[in-house]
């Protein structure tokens, strides 16, 4: 195969990467909560009834914002269940995902995960059958000291300060709870977002975006939204589940075509609402659902509590999927500025368990290569090199890449997609000189279709990198067929 060189210049800036794109979704659906990061009955439990192999496993994956409770299990959810003593607590049946919630891990037990796990909290309030009051109470629990209310309901002595919260979740699917047009949503979540900073002013809110590229709603709805809330939006939400349902691995590959695609239509809503309302405010992107999804479609809890929903088997070819997301929100970290991967642990995640095992799946290590390499300014690349047809994804560089500028480090992401060549590559930084490798990391193999099992638990896992050569201030290097490397590059001090 033909070298590819990704260009590169320190002072070809796209922005600064938000950390919060490294973040992560916890849903009460399935066995996300429950069996998942909070069991009781486990050995590995600790006093909170926190499960600490499965939160150490997490913190390897240094997630930032923790969107919770939902997801669809949000429109239904009224907060008030979830705290106080837990035996007051009362068991409902909920309709999202048509399961049994006993209500023994709400807002504070959340609260306190997100302050051991140093996650930034991210809440979603019900706007599918609660009210906009509902919302504005919910902030004043979290965010004001005890004197009134709702504030004294909490167990808690000081405020947890949240600031991120997110007005609703995927109000234009006909499946949501309390679904509505796009106008009628826009009313609600105006009166919501008013009331909610009237409380507390220092709050980001999410106005609750189309939630799909196939929707009927995809973009006309978030400009409708948009015009109505205003400046009271901070971000607009996208969801992006993928996979490959043809198995065409080379086409599944290509996706971040799309990927790209739908961040730039969605960042040119924002940028044409803030024109028409001819406003200094631009809304950013928060890409607050994300995964690989295709497998698993078993929706219907039938009644239990944590029934085993959409646990999804990843192989090394959704592990390159993966990493190409995180390629896309470099390569727009001027618009994209929150991403939740969807979900942490058993519903579609990086982690499985079962009784008191723990599986770690293909997906969490790309996401522990690049949150490790995090720090630092996304440079704009121009790639040269091979190139293939995806069937329905288009024209894609063989190497699917993103590139961060660290003062005197540089981390580059590389994705070989072809399945049967090794991809000779060359990084050039035009005006600095790459000196040495600090360390580099690969994940790959021969199969797309390899998983990690409990009895096969090391199937897929990533592999030191070293064979990376310089010269003339450039790096070159060859990436194996399907793989996926992530290196820290040296550079020569500036004059």
């Amino acid at each position: 195969m033909k070298p590819t060189t990704i260009f590169l210049h320190s002072q070809h800036q796209i922005a600064p990467v938000d950390e919060r794109i490294f973040g992560g979704f916890m849903e009460h659906m399935g066995r996300c909560v429950y069996e998942g990061v909070y069991d009781p009955a486990s050995a590995h439990a600790d006093q909170n009834g926190f499960r600490q192999d499965v939160l150490d496993a997490l913190n390897k994956l240094k997630m930032t914002a923790m969107r919770y409770p939902g997801g669809n299990f949000a429109s239904g959810y009224h907060w008030q269940d979830g705290v106080g003593p837990k035996e007051q607590r009362p068991r409902i049946r909920e309709l999202a995902w048509q399961s049994t919630e006993t209500n023994q891990f709400g807002t504070e037990e959340y609260l306190h995960m997100c302050r051991l796990m140093g996650w930034t909290p991210m809440i979603t309030v019900n706007l599918g059958t609660g009210t906009p009051e509902e919302a504005r109470d919910w902030v004043e629990f979290c965010n004001i000291p005890k004197g009134t209310r709702f504030a004294d309901m909490r167990s808690a002595d000081d405020p947890y300060g949240v600031k991120l919260w997110c007005l609703g979740n995927e109000m234009d699917g006909p499946w949501q709870l309390g679904h509505v047009p796009a106008d009628q949503y826009a009313v609600r979540a105006q009166q919501a977002a008013k009331m909610m900073k009237d409380v507390d002013p220092s709050v980001e809110l999410v106005t609750c975006g189309s939630c799909g590229v196939g929707m009927s709603t995809y973009m006309e709805w978030d400009a409708v939204v948009l015009d109505y809330l205003g400046d009271l939006s901070d971000y607009v939400s996208l969801h992006r589940y993928v996979g490959n349902r043809e198995n065409d691995t080379a086409d599944y590959l290509a996706v971040t075509n799309s990927i790209d695609q739908q961040i730039e239509e969605m960042d040119a809503v924002c940028r044409f609402v803030q024109a028409k309302r001819r406003s200094s405010k631009r809304a950013y992107l928060c890409f607050d659902e994300w995964n690989v999804w295709y497998k698993n479609h078993q929706v219907d809890g039938e009644g239990v509590v944590a029934p085993h929903l959409i646990e999804e088997v990843y192989n090394l070819e959704d592990a390159l999927v993966v990493a190409g997301f995180f390629n896309a929100f470099i390569r727009h970290a001027d618009s994209v500025k929150i991403a939740n991967i969807a979900q942490i642990v058993n519903v579609i995640a990086p982690l499985q368990t079962r009784g008191d095992e723990l599986l770690v799946q293909s997906i969490f290590y790309p996401f522990a290569m690049y949150t490790k390499r995090r720090d630092g300014i996304a440079l704009r690349a121009a790639v040269e090199g091979p190139t293939y047809e995806g069937k329905t994804n288009g024209e894609v560089n063989v190497i699917d890449s993103s590139a961060i500028l660290n003062g005197d480090l540089l981390y580059v992401f590389a994705t070989n997609r072809s399945q049967t060549e090794s991809a000779p590559l060359i990084v050039d930084l035009a005006d600095r000189e790459i000196v040495s490798l600090v360390d580099g990391e690969v994940l790959s193999g021969t199969d797309p279709k390899l998983v990690n099992t409990y009895e096969q638990p090391d199937a897929i896992q990533p592999q030191a990198f070293s064979a990376v050569k310089f010269d003339g201030g450039k790096a070159t290097l060859e990436l194996p067929p399907l793989s996926v490397c992530a290196l820290t590059l040296c550079l020569a001090p500036q004059s």
